[in-house]
């Protein structure tokens, strides 16, 4: 089809968009709108908005309702949420939250990442080691004990020392009074300290966990976006002491009909971190600094393992955790960023500082105490902004680095204890043992070709850190940029190969002194820099903490209990519907259902990455009603954390499980835009017809839907 526009209708038309841009601009930043609103509905359970519930869903919560909700939820392992679905104990969370558990417990000649597991008696569920959950018992503010504690100290870095200690103090006194697992919450940045006491159970077995492949059906490709047929679930069970399922009293029955559209829902779940609360000179720092530094960054560092991956089909299950991984980091990093960088959003933010330094200024004892704030915020960040990224990029050893850099520290300290008479130096590198040290230094099974590729990723972050024109850029690549300055870099090293780093062995400490070695050379030019960039880093961030405390008590002066404090990694509960949104020119449904998992099978040519299906998938098994929803999108508010989270219904019963956001919830790492940013959850109807008719886990199906185990 062809479409033919005169000039003057291409005028009026750009005339048109023009002004519905400017309405809907005016419409969204309009003085009457509720700026809290941004901030979200990540609720604490000692202060949930129980008038809000009644007028939004004519639902007023009892006291026994919340504390259901809230001793259900469970806190799994390092970073998920999970819950209780039946008295014996029995835990529903993500097949992503425990996948290396999954592995851990795999016997001789098992794949359980491909194949799946189910444990047919209770016999047969295996021990997850180191693996824990913790139940929230209760909580107690504890706000005034430690401001007490910091106002006896005029520094900074007082202040902060007075308050970790007074924190220290308080978690050892109850955890000895109480027997439980404490921990001291910051909320509203300082605004208000909450103690939470937790009862931890450490004998956890898995239950069933279906493949890798149906849990995260179009892997990163998918990952952050909606609409999705996936099945990201596993069941775990708590045992006690004597090795028996545990009884617990609280736990979420399972409603397999799952939830309709519109109606009241709520997710409870441990929500990790938001930063809706910052100063906008913060946000622009994070703008402008922090997030490109770390997107150009996990964007190289992903292309190595993904060419590794796609290499090296034989090693999968080593790769592909690792593909997932950065994949998702860097999708988090890419969506913040675009939330960041949207003008609508940014405003949104000003308009609200602008409204809040307003009353300060318009109140004598307030803006006594906190008027400062925000010139010390731009003060402080103007210095912040002069250290760049610089610490990441001279830290020899951070997270996800090339191994070179470590292999480097090694042979820079062996240089300078070869100075030394052999029997000052430490042990390692004493004559006797220098053998033994350099081939621990540089190892047989060393990932050569791994290596080079996260080195090319660090080639890229010094360019993009120092520029082209920085002598020690020139020094360390020659110009040379790509894998041809790892070429150089590394043929110029005595890194370049394992042969060469065990020969140091036959030469002089002469010969080991004068080596001009490019990855030596960084280190000796970075360390002093480093030394000063982490002393007066550590010196800002103090400062930081104190004003972003200051700024959180301002805003629980002037906003009370209005508006929820950021996520910090605890349990939350937030409230919402089921419910499509527009995207990409189009509308995403409420709900999808088992049709689009196999139209996504077939239409990508029936292919294993991304969208493929185990052979047990690829014909519906007799039963499945294809028109079964599998997925829905909720307009309830969540982050990474949350992964795991139940969603119940108002009966407290589960009508789904939470595995993801999409693409435009990233952005509510800086503000809740309810209108677009979704959570996206397996469907508890979905989820009990795969038990029934693909996985036949006639145990768990009648536990689910009886809460107990039943014989």
């Amino acid at each position: 089809m062809t479409f033919n526009f005169s000039k003057k209708t291409a005028i009026y038309t750009a005339v048109f968009f023009l002004l519905t841009n400017l309405v809907f601009t005016q419409q969204t930043l309009s003085p009457n709108t509720n700026y809290l609103t941004d901030f979200g509905k990540m609720w604490t359970f000692d202060d949930l908005p129980l008038d809000y519930f009644l007028d939004e869903y004519g639902f007023e919560p009892t006291d026994e309702w919340i504390e259901k909700l809230q001793k259900a939820a469970l806190q799994f392992g390092g970073g998920c949420s999970a819950a209780f679905v039946s008295e014996d104990g029995l835990i529903m969370t993500n097949h992503h939250c425990a996948r290396g558990g999954i592995v851990s417990v795999e016997e001789e000649g098992e794949d359980l990442l491909k194949d799946g597991f189910y444990a047919e008696t209770l016999e047969d569920e295996r021990k997850i080691e180191r693996l824990f959950v913790d139940q929230l018992i209760k909580i107690i503010d504890v706000t005034e004990e430690i401001n007490i504690a910091m106002i006896q100290f005029d520094s900074d870095k007082e202040k902060v020392v007075a308050k970790d200690e007074k924190i220290k103090e308080i978690e050892n006194e109850y955890a000895e009074e109480t027997g439980l697992v404490t921990r001291v919450v910051t909320l509203y940045n300082g605004g208000k300290y909450s103690l939470y006491l937790y009862k931890r159970y450490n004998d956890i077995r898995l239950v069933m966990a279906p493949e890798f492949q149906i849990a995260s059906t179009g892997w990163d490709w998918d990952n952050f976006t909606y609409p999705r047929y996936e099945l990201d679930f596993m069941f775990v069970r708590a045992y006690n002491e004597n090795g028996e399922p545990m009884k617990v009293e609280h736990f979420f029955k399972y409603y397999s009909e799952g939830a309709e559209e519109g109606e009241p829902i709520f997710i409870i779940g441990r929500p990790g971190s938001t930063n809706r609360q910052l100063s906008v000179v913060e946000l622009e720092y994070i703008r402008d600094i922090q997030n490109p530094f770390m997107i150009q960054y996990l964007d190289e560092v992903y292309n190595s393992y993904f060419e590794m991956f796609e290499k090296y089909p034989e090693r999968e299950s080593e790769l592909l955790n690792r593909v997932m991984g950065f994949g998702n980091s860097r999708k988090v990093f890419h969506g913040r960023q675009d939330g960041i960088t949207d003008e609508t959003l940014m405003s949104r933010k000003k308009l609200f500082e602008e409204k809040l330094r307003n009353i300060v200024e318009n109140d004598l004892e307030l803006n006594s105490e906190y008027g400062h704030l925000w010139n010390s915020f731009e003060s402080l960040f103007s210095d912040k902004r002069k250290l760049g990224f610089k610490e990441f990029l001279y830290n020899l050893i951070p997270w996800s680095r090339p191994k070179y850099l470590q292999m480097a520290k090694d042979i820079y300290e062996l240089v300078n204890e070869l100075n030394l008479p052999n029997d000052e130096r430490k042990d390692k590198f004493k004559e006797e043992n220098l053998k033994t040290t350099l081939e621990q230094i540089y190892p047989e099974d060393f990932d050569e070709e791994l290596e080079r590729k996260i080195l090319r990723a660090f080639v890229s972050s010094v360019y993009f850190e120092l520029g082209e024109e920085n002598p020690l850029t020139k020094k360390l690549f020659n110009g040379k940029k790509g894998n041809e300055a790892v070429d150089y870099i590394l043929s110029n090293s005595i890194l370049g190969s394992r042969e060469k780093v065990l020969s140091l062995t036959d030469m002089s400490k002469a010969e080991i002194s004068n080596m001009n070695d490019p990855f030596i050379y960084f280190i000796e030019n970075t360390n002093d820099e480093l030394e000063k960039i982490i002393e007066k880093s550590k010196e800002i961030n103090q400062t930081l903490t104190v004003l972003n405390q200051e700024l959180g008590k301002l805003i629980v002066k002037v906003y009370g209990d209005q508006m929820p404090p950021d996520a910090t990694g605890t349990l939350r509960l937030s409230d919402g519907v089921i419910k499509g949104y527009e995207y990409n020119g189009t509308i995403a449904p409420g709900k999808t259902t088992f049709y689009g998992l196999y139209d996504r099978y077939f239409s990508f040519g029936q292919k294993l990455y991304p969208w493929g299906l185990t052979p047990n998938w690829q014909t519906p098994p007799d039963g499945l009603e294809l028109s079964t929803p599998i997925n829905f999108a909720a307009t309830l508010d969540i982050v990474g954390g949350n992964s795991g989270s139940s969603i119940v219904n108002k009966n407290g019963e589960v009508i789904g499980l939470v595995f993801d956001g999409n693409m435009e919830s990233l952005a509510g790492n800086y503000l809740f835009i309810p209108e677009n940013n979704r959570a996206v959850a397996v469907d508890s109807k979905g989820l009990i017809e795969s038990l029934k008719h693909v996985y036949k886990t006639d145990r768990i199906i009648k536990e689910l839907l009886n809460g107990r185990l039943t014989k």
